[in-house]
């Protein structure tokens, strides 16, 4: 497939009173057209930054894209003006963000905030974005979007709010969506719809979409390919499958294992112990040795490389290294029936 965008060596800093903070370090990650890609991991572990990065939406004052490309159709979107980069964004990679209530203008009709990017990127009139407005609604299943059109935020549910920033989002037909932890705010029910109506959009428009999330059931249901991210870095890249049912990192291992399983009857609920590193004094190996089980002392003292385990699948650990001892997975990280 045609890869659409490839970020290489994205390394981002904030400048803090406290020091440089090293919040994205030496990331690697890519998508081709029309694919799904899931970027997981703890809160503090750099997701967030990296998609920000990416749409360059991170406050220029007090962060910085110390190194790095990120390629979008051979363009390196780093090095663009903020005027070049504003004639992409919203056009060609959108972002759906975390809470559409603050997402949203509560002063705005819910149409003048779709028409106003249809204005922008496309050149539309007042009465054409109106009604490519209405068809986008419709699109994302709002009923009577024909007097919704003119309704504000407040009269809308947190479920129909979360599908308005969708159809925003998908106005100009971009080729990049980046969903930024969509369904977090939602209730269960409401997440199920949201997550359909994402996977349809995707079939009906071929829009390749980048999935944060922290949660791995979000994962199963909507993307191909998953990157798991900890402490600022990559530690394991593949397909879903691969990193479902044949995972690698011990990272990994532990968010498998504290996924709440149906059949696990009066059993405790596991988690990783420790917190993350403190990334203003970032790890000099691996980011996740602190809290390890396996941990040797090489793990504190190099950073390891990607082992590349098939065409598509990569982790980056010392105990895929031949000198290390063999380690199974707990039998909590080992995936029957959670897709």
């Amino acid at each position: 497939m045609k890869r659409i965008l490839d970020v290489k060596n994205l390394n981002v800093s904030f400048h803090t009173f406290a020091g440089e903070v090293k919040a994205v370090r030496g990331v690697n990650i890519h998508l081709d057209k029309g694919e799904s890609l899931a970027v997981v991991g703890e809160s503090g572990s750099g997701k967030s930054v990296t998609s920000k990065a990416i749409m360059r939406l991170l406050p220029e004052k007090t962060s910085e894209i110390k190194e790095g490309q990120i390629l979008f159709e051979g363009k390196d979107l780093a090095r663009l003006s903020n005027r070049e980069m504003e004639k992409i964004r919203g056009s060609e990679i959108s972002m759906i963000f975390q809470d559409p209530m603050t997402s949203l203008n509560p002063t705005m009709t819910i149409g003048k905030q779709i028409m106003e990017g249809l204005r922008k990127h496309q050149n539309l009139s007042k009465q054409e974005a109106k009604e490519r407005a209405i068809n986008l609604l419709k699109l994302v299943n709002i009923p009577n979007p024909e007097l919704r059109v003119n309704e504000y935020p407040h009269q809308f549910s947190g479920g129909m709010r979360q599908r308005v920033v969708i159809a925003i989002a998908l106005a100009c037909n971009p080729k990049v969506l980046i969903a930024d932890e969509p369904t977090t705010a939602l209730d269960v029910t409401i997440q199920a719809q949201i997550l359909d109506l994402m996977r349809d959009l995707q079939e009906k428009t071929g829009t390749a979409i980048i999935l944060i999330t922290h949660d791995l059931g979000v994962v199963a249901n909507l993307s191909q390919r998953v990157a798991v991210m900890y402490g600022g870095t990559i530690v394991e890249t593949g397909t879903t499958d691969e990193v479902f049912y044949n995972p690698k990192h011990p990272y990994t291992w532990g968010l498998l294992a504290s996924m709440p399983k149906l059949d696990a009857k009066d059993k405790e609920l596991l988690a990783i112990p420790g917190t993350p590193p403190n990334l203003l004094k970032p790890p000099v190996g691996c980011p996740f040795a602190a809290r390890c089980p396996h941990a040797m002392q090489v793990c504190t003292d190099h950073m390891p490389d990607a082992t590349e385990l098939s065409s598509t699948h990569q982790a980056a650990c010392w105990l895929l290294d031949e000198r290390a001892p063999k380690v199974e997975p707990p039998e909590a990280a080992v995936v029957g029936g959670a897709r």
